[in-house]
């Protein structure tokens, strides 16, 4: 045998995508959706109430906004708003991961087989940030809304999502309830980091050997673990963003601080630490949540694409 170099293998043969691997996304979104509420919203409702409020001496920290809220307005409390998230997320989450799905086949000219790189992924990502913002920005500035408020009966400010609809459509016109548009496109476009990680991570763990098989790990323990990564990665990285669209969406209407310049006013009146409030619970919060919400995802689009059983 001579010391040439072996030939490359050959490339997969084209698989071009169906209408089915099309829609497949959008209705594993929904149920990837539902699957966020669950898990996530309780840590939400801390990390929302600490980002807001931590800075003005109302908690101490996670756990004390945990205790306070429980002790004060019952465990419910931590699902306050969850009934816009209800509909919302699921919504959302089918759009963001339909989108990403049909962005991903866009770059892969149709052909399923077409292996992506990193940064392409990240493009994909990127897109469906975007996409999602249209849904997201409403959902989101509703659901804070109700989740700042601390009081009970007639002393709320807002009986319920119809309510700071409303609201917001009398006090900005109406796109009122997209009044958080451009905030939450810039941190949308973090979007690019969550998904080009998440393949990142995903082509490290397949690499690995299970201790005792030594056989690669499962895919859909390859898809827990790499989403869960990717939401940590993707928090870290964020959060400074997602602090500060929060306080300018949960600000005093009319708006008194423009989004650009409330990086300015949290630094100035909080310092550094202003843009990390309520860490914690997020980071801790970001991978059960996403990691059990892409784990859904996944292989609920292996059974809507007839790949899986399971």
């Amino acid at each position: 045998m001579s010391g040439g170099v072996a030939p490359a293998p050959a490339p997969a043969p084209a698989q071009m995508a169906t209408t089915r691997d099309r829609m497949a996304g959008f209705g594993a979104g929904l149920a990837s959706g539902a699957t966020k509420l669950l898990v996530g919203h309780p840590f939400d409702t801390v990390k929302i109430r600490c980002q807001i409020e931590g800075g003005h001496g109302r908690f101490r920290g996670p756990l004390d906004c945990l205790a306070s809220t429980v002790r004060n307005e019952g465990a419910r409390a931590l699902y306050k708003g969850a009934s816009i998230p209800l509909v919302g997320w699921a919504a959302m989450d089918a759009v963001q991961l339909g989108s990403l799905s049909n962005y991903r086949l866009l770059l892969q000219g149709g052909n399923k087989n077409h292996e992506l790189s990193h940064f392409q992924h990240g493009l994909a990502g990127l897109g469906a940030g975007w996409t999602v913002a249209m849904v997201a920005s409403p959902v989101e500035i509703i659901k804070m809304r109700l989740q700042m408020q601390y009081a009970g009966g007639a002393a709320r400010q807002y009986r319920g999502p119809a309510d700071v609809a409303r609201h917001l459509i009398r006090t900005y016109g109406a796109f009122g309830l997209w009044h958080g548009l451009p905030a939450t496109l810039a941190q949308r476009s973090f979007f690019f980091f969550l998904w080009g990680s998440y393949d990142v991570y995903s082509k490290w763990l397949r690499t690995l050997h299970m201790p005792r098989s030594g056989r690669p790990p499962p895919e859909k323990l390859v898809n827990f673990m790499a989403g869960g990564m990717a939401a940590n990665t993707f928090w870290t990285l964020c959060y400074p963003v997602d602090v500060v669209k929060n306080r300018y969406m949960t600000q005093p209407d009319p708006s008194a601080i423009p989004f650009r310049r409330m990086f300015a006013h949290v630094f100035r009146t909080e310092g550094l630490s202003g843009f990390f409030r309520g860490f914690v619970p997020s980071f801790i919060r970001s991978f059960p949540t996403n990691a059990s919400a892409i784990f859904v995802w996944e292989s609920t689009v292996r059974v809507l694409r007839g790949e899986s059983r399971v």
